[in-house]
């Protein structure tokens, strides 16, 4: 009769790949967290960028409204209607007139992607003569 003694080599492989499968998981759970933090890093980025790019927008046609005399609205409400709406709401907006120009500034707050983080406001002006 023949009897077979355990063999010790093979528990101890079975635990060592418990410990890596273990350690892998960890691995990618920050792996993740990290591209997780640079995906909203790119998307904040692109909301600043769009929320400059419709402060000139607005500055730009208010401001060419406000220079036409026969203007069937002024140069706020061309501003605000030249932006989109979630960001028109909160945003600031002066006509300044000189003596052949007339100037419109526009103010954004950034909004944030993450709410406890405060990201600024951009400002845009143009100018534009009076017709």
């Amino acid at each position: 009769m023949v009897t077979y003694a355990p063999n010790p080599g093979r528990r101890a492989r079975r635990t060592r790949d418990a410990r890596q499968e273990g350690q892998a998981a960890i691995e990618y759970v920050g792996v993740l967290t990290l591209l997780l933090v640079v995906a909203m890093a790119v998307v904040q980025l692109g909301i600043a960028v769009y929320a400059a790019q419709q402060a000139g927008t607005a500055s730009r046609s208010g401001a060419r409204v406000e220079s036409y005399d026969r203007a069937s609205m002024g140069g706020e409400q061309a501003a605000r209607a030249s932006m989109s709406g979630w960001l028109a709401d909160d945003a600031d907006v002066r006509v300044q007139h000189g003596f052949d120009e007339v100037t419109v500034t526009v103010r954004i707050d950034i909004p944030a992607v993450i709410p406890m983080f405060d990201f600024g406001d951009v400002t845009k002006r143009a100018t534009m003569p009076r017709g």
